[in-house]
């Protein structure tokens, strides 16, 4: 290797390591966005949300990779031309695409990475994201008791307090309903104040009552009987009532309910569910011919209508196919011939149906094994698109380079959703969906590269103020 191209990547490893945590970190922070409503007030540990944002943080590499790439090579070739290193490069008559050969190297090997990384890696991420999120947003909040509210977070028991004292988790004027019986309202208990206590390693609530009553209704002693039910009623100055909340603790879910799902699935296995699924098509079409050709059997009355039709011959006319028969047989034949044309047509209606579904979860299907391709193969051409501009803007750090690599990964993204959407929606082919971003920004890549090669001040303002300048004075000025 030589040592230009040692100084190449050295220029680039730097930036890029920086811009792809600066990335992650930003994703991660829109993820916390999105699902703060589902985290916050349910008692999460450290742990838990640790590993969340593990899970999360892999699942948004291959979508940091393509920005890190882009960014990091406009600030590596922008910081380059900024000294005049690249002006020395040229003037020593070295291409710019020899310039760039190291880092196109590299960058394929960093494509290389985000395919593995999105085949074997992230399905297994997604299982185990999506497995977590679930149990989470399916756990019940935390005991959170708000004044003159009831609260029946707690299975059969309803709890309202008058006032709280947050600090020191002291109630006033509590009033507990106990539906444990199933009877309704047979238990009340009241306190002028009460202390809660809440022990996490045993999964329980403690209450600590002061000054208070309870009102129980006691059962009749016998059954046959419907006497007034009798009221036990007994005061206290100090009792503990102690609640089981085991029902707040996480449950895990068994991640074997979510392994199916396509963004579970690596490319083999989505290769066999497309399979399954063309299979799956062909019996339902192989199907619906026999059924046709038994539906349309009329030989009971001596009427083969599946008799082929010699050459020149046409096809007879019901009128002429009855005709031998009497009024009372012409009218069992119609109707028996009503009857089934009804029966073929509820029957393709359910078979088209069905094969619709099919062909939507066989398009599904193929966005997902498209985009392990395409999110690697965005690196490239983002690539392309970053280093090229890079040579042209000759400004380094994280001020113009931010702002066009901003502006074309917006571009790179809308373009991937809206034809992801279009793909769904059956507007698209999964094939031309899926790579629209692609087919979009590769010309752009090569048109700034040839631009690039030949040293236009494309996106150079001081040329355009000068040539702007020249004209306005009525001199004449050459276009880039």
């Amino acid at each position: 290797m030589k040592k230009l191209d040692k100084l190449v990547i050295k220029s680039f490893i730097g930036p890029f390591v920086l811009t792809f945590f600066i990335a992650q970190f930003v994703l991660v922070m829109q993820f916390l966005w999105k699902y703060v409503d589902d985290l916050v007030g349910k008692g999460l540990s450290t742990g838990v949300l640790l590993e969340l944002l593990m899970y999360a943080s892999a699942r948004l590499v291959p979508l940091a990779l393509p920005l890190a790439v882009l960014l990091a090579s406009i600030m590596t070739y922008g910081s380059l031309g900024e000294h005049y290193e690249l002006t020395a490069v040229k003037s020593a008559g070295i291409s710019l695409l020899r310039f760039m050969r190291a880092l196109i190297v590299t960058v394929i090997g960093v494509s290389i990475f985000a395919f593995v990384f999105s085949n074997n890696i992230l399905p297994m991420a997604n299982l185990k994201f999506g497995a977590l999120l679930y149990d989470i947003r399916h756990q019940k909040p935390t005991v959170a008791l708000k004044p003159n509210i009831f609260y029946s977070g707690i299975n059969g028991f309803f709890i309202k307090v008058d006032s709280k004292d947050d600090e020191t988790n002291t109630l006033y004027n509590l009033t507990i309903y106990d539906h444990t019986s199933g009877k309704g309202n047979d238990h009340v208990i009241t306190a002028e104040k009460g202390h809660m206590t809440q022990d996490e390693d045993a999964m329980a609530l403690s209450l600590q009552l002061y000054n208070g009553k309870q009102y129980k209704e006691i059962d009749p002693k016998d059954p046959q009987q419907k006497p007034a039910y009798e009221m036990m009623s007994t005061s206290f100055k100090s009792w503990e009532k102690r609640f089981d909340l085991s029902q707040f603790k996480l449950q895990r879910t068994d991640e074997n309910f979510f392994k199916d799902l396509k963004q579970m699935l690596d490319l083999k296995q989505l290769q066999a569910g497309i399979d399954t699924i063309m299979i799956e098509e062909k019996n339902l079409v192989d199907g619906l011919k026999q059924s046709l050709t038994q539906y349309t059997n009329m030989q009971k009355f001596g009427l083969d209508t599946l008799k082929p039709i010699a050459a020149g011959q046409s096809f007879a006319k019901v009128d002429e196919l009855i005709a031998p028969y009497d009024q009372a047989k012409r009218l069992e034949i119609m109707d028996r011939a009503l009857n089934k044309a009804r029966n073929i047509k509820n029957f393709t209606d359910v078979t088209a149906k069905q094969l619709h579904y099919k062909e939507k979860e066989h398009t599904s299907y193929t966005i997902e094994m498209f985009r392990k391709f395409t999110l690697s193969v965005a690196c490239i051409v983002l690539f392309f698109i970053g280093a090229p501009l890079g040579s042209i803007i000759r400004k380094g750090g994280l001020g113009w380079p931010l702002f066009y690599s901003v502006l074309f990964f917006i571009l790179y993204h809308v373009t991937s959703i809206t034809g992801e959407k279009l793909t769904e929606n059956e507007v698209l082919t999964p094939f031309g969906g899926m790579w629209l971003s692609t087919f979009i920004l590769l010309p752009i890549g090569l048109f700034l590269t040839m631009k690039a090669a030949n040293d236009s001040k494309l996106f150079s303002f001081d040329y355009y103020m000068k040539a702007f300048k020249r004209r306005a004075t009525g001199g004449k000025t050459k276009i880039a």
